[in-house]
């Protein structure tokens, strides 16, 4: 865990030194990008105590600290941060419940390149999301029995 933590900051200074600011936040201000963060994690683990997962378009709609779209790098960068920060304390990748809303109803395919980058095993995406649901599941609100 103390690893993550570790390698999330290198990944923030990096980006710092080689923009001058931290690309992380795309321009935003960090107080409003914050809150972005902040009203996102709440909704997250809103769905995940319900053991329920939203599309990107609702998400997107319930954060107004910052303008998002649900097809929009932005939320993918934000998402990824919530999704290092929660796996770095050992609580799973909270992003995992945030899917298509057609098609597939699963992460969209920054949530495997995430995982790869915190070294999960991304081999089978389907068997990294049911392990990533679960354990944010049982994290957030009980598993289900």
């Amino acid at each position: 865990m103390a690893a993550l933590a570790a390698d999330l900051s290198v990944r923030q200074t990096k980006g710092a030194r080689r923009t001058g600011v931290l690309m992380e936040t795309f321009g935003y201000p960090e107080k409003a990008w914050s809150a972005a963060k902040d009203q996102a994690r709440a909704v997250l683990t809103g769905c995940a105590r319900g053991q329920q997962t939203i599309s990107y378009s609702e998400l997107v709609r319930k954060i107004s600290a910052i303008d998002l779209l649900a097809h929009d790098p932005r939320l993918d960068e934000l998402l990824n941060q919530l999704s290092v920060e929660e796996a770095a304390a050992g609580r799973g990748m909270l992003s995992v419940v945030v899917v298509h809303k057609s098609g597939d109803m699963r992460p969209g395919r920054g949530f495997v390149s995430c995982a790869e980058e915190l070294g999960f095993d991304t081999s089978d995406a389907e068997r990294l999301w049911v392990e990533q649901l679960t354990k944010v599941f049982a994290t957030w609100g009980g598993s289900r029995a």
